[in-house]
């Protein structure tokens, strides 16, 4: 089955890890960029599916309710974490956005600052930004 990619979104191969996601429209600065799309889920259901998977593709809605990207997404679950994000998430009535930070332009790859994961704190970052941290986590 073909990935239905949200308007204005690509994914291909990143600099940073694996497979990214990329603008292929001008999104300016506050402007949604995408909701963060997939099977909504429980939060024990989304910890079941962690302990079995190597890549993380579930963002915690609140204490209750997990949306599992991999499952029905929209190739937002390919956006890639850095210590200096071009984008930030905002829970807006149930639904995950991406907001723009700044003023992104096609060809960019959008990344967000994960913050808190479901990796170990250990966890090392990938992003190269003169000012990483070093983890994904924030500790």
């Amino acid at each position: 089955m073909k990935l239905k990619l949200a308007p204005g979104l690509a994914v291909k191969k990143s600099k940073i890890n694996g497979m990214g996601c990329f603008s292929t429209a001008f999104f300016p600065k506050g402007r949604k960029i995408a909701e963060y799309a997939g099977e909504r889920i429980t939060s024990s259901e989304g910890e079941r599916r962690l302990r079995t998977r190597e890549k993380h593709r579930i963002c915690a809605l609140d204490d209750d309710w997990s949306v599992d990207g991999s499952r029905g997404g929209n190739g937002t679950h390919y956006l890639n974490h850095s210590c200096e994000p071009n984008t930030y998430m905002r829970t807006t009535h149930g639904h995950l956005l991406f907001m723009a930070l700044r003023d992104i332009h096609p060809g960019e790859e959008i990344t967000c600052d994960y913050i808190s994961t479901y990796h170990p704190d250990t966890y090392k970052c990938r992003c190269k930004s003169p000012k990483c941290r070093g983890t994904i986590n924030r500790k």
